[in-house]
């Protein structure tokens, strides 16, 4: 499912989130942008598959059983822009997105 967010630079922004569920999502633009999956909340929480975008390639990010505390999908980007991803719910094994974008 193709989504787009308006996001405002400066801090890092929840894109989709997730509770007791698995998903997969691929991001390309804006290049400079920041990507990660944070699993927990407060001091309990930690980030992982921190990515940059180049704006060229698909970057992938993945929530997996990691998300019976809770997760969530964020990006960073330096400047106000429109963030266009492709998110999977489930557990697909997917290695690319089904549309390009």
């Amino acid at each position: 499912m193709i989504r787009t967010k308006r996001l405002t630079s400066g801090t890092t922004q929840t894109v989709e989130s997730f509770w007791n569920a698995t998903a997969t999502a691929f991001f390309r633009e804006p290049a400079g942008a920041k990507i990660n999956v944070k699993y927990g909340k407060g001091w309990a929480s930690k980030n992982v598959q921190t990515q940059i975008l180049d704006g060229i390639n698909y970057k992938k990010l993945t929530v997996g059983a990691g998300s019976l505390v809770y997760a969530r999908m964020r990006v960073k980007v330096p400047e106000t822009t429109d963030v266009t991803y492709d998110v999977y719910p489930g557990g697909v094994a997917i290695k690319t997105p089904e549309i390009r974008f």
